[in-house]
């Protein structure tokens, strides 16, 4: 039935490289038929990928996009990716990169559609960006999916439905884990999946999601196969490497960075002979570092 392994060691699929070959292999396309269908709450009843390559596997490779670009039966258009790396986020607590790239693959990918003969805009397709987070963005909204349109900034008057970005925050899932299965809606499961498949203590709870849908038994029997494909564990491993190495050297600098603050506010402080006591009071610094300022 595609249930996880109790003890199975499972790879994230929040995990962006996992998310995309979940999604993105051939055998996939009922999968990722189910999972649009649950986020825009209408059937789908054909998929087509677009971008179903993989960049090359080493570590650099973060520089790479990893999104899953594909165009449904009625033609509507779908970017989805994994936001699962905070690198580029943890000094902009708004967000604002993150939103921002939404917007420009939305746009992108929204400008992109062929026009033959004399182009009617009214009659483009729509377009979906579609960003999955393990992370919170919106701390101030309770909800975990968050969708935004066109809309009048007075009165809320709908400009246009052909484009939509939308988020999910895997980080808000605390209550709809403490419903009973039956009661989580069929997006609620995929999000529950995405984010606590490799958990090994939600194992139960997982499983009993998976019961409830063969697209979810298909989706985790594709994550069982990636999870014990040796190379793919090892690019698992390399890129979790590359990203705790990268994640540290960015803290060393802001720590030197930090000092060096400091040790600029100290010596001009004893340039205006400011009591040593002060000093420390002040910048924080230990008073062996002080008094060797002054050698």
């Amino acid at each position: 039935m595609g249930l996880l392994p109790m003890e199975a060691d499972i790879l994230p699929p929040s995990d962006d490289r996992v998310f995309k070959l979940i999604l993105a292999s051939p055998q996939a396309k009922p999968v990722l038929m189910d999972l649009i269908s649950a986020i825009i709450k209408r059937p789908v009843t054909d998929v087509v990928v677009r971008n179903s390559e993989l960049p090359v596997d080493d570590t650099r490779e973060k520089a790479e996009r990893l999104d899953v670009n594909c165009k449904t039966d009625d033609g509507s258009q779908f970017d989805l990716e994994m936001q699962a790396s905070r690198i580029e986020e943890d000094r902009d607590t708004e967000h604002k990169n993150l939103k921002g790239k939404s917007i420009y693959y939305l746009c992108d990918l929204h400008s992109s559609q062929p026009s033959k003969g004399v182009r009617r805009y009214d009659k483009l397709a729509q377009t979906y960006q579609v960003t999955f987070c393990s992370y919170t963005v919106f701390p101030n909204r309770a909800e975990y999916v968050n969708s935004f349109s066109m809309r009048h900034d007075e009165d809320n008057e709908q400009l246009t439905d052909a484009i939509r970005v939308i988020y999910l925050e895997l980080s808000k899932l605390d209550e709809v884990l403490r419903k009973p299965v039956d009661a989580m809606t069929e997006l609620e499961k995929w999000a529950v999946f995405f984010q606590y498949a490799n958990e090994a203590k939600y194992r139960e709870t997982v499983n009993k999601v998976i019961e409830t849908k063969e697209a979810l038994q298909m989706a985790s029997e594709l994550l069982m196969g990636v999870s014990q494909d040796e190379r793919e564990r090892a690019v698992f491993r390399s890129r979790r490497m590359y990203q705790t190495d990268l994640q540290s050297n960015l803290a060393t600098a802001e720590d030197r960075g930090r000092r060096d603050g400091k040790l600029s506010v100290a010596r001009n402080m004893m340039k205006r002979n400011r009591p040593i006591d002060e000093i420390i009071e002040d910048t924080g610094l230990t008073r062996e570092e002080v008094e060797n300022l002054g050698d």
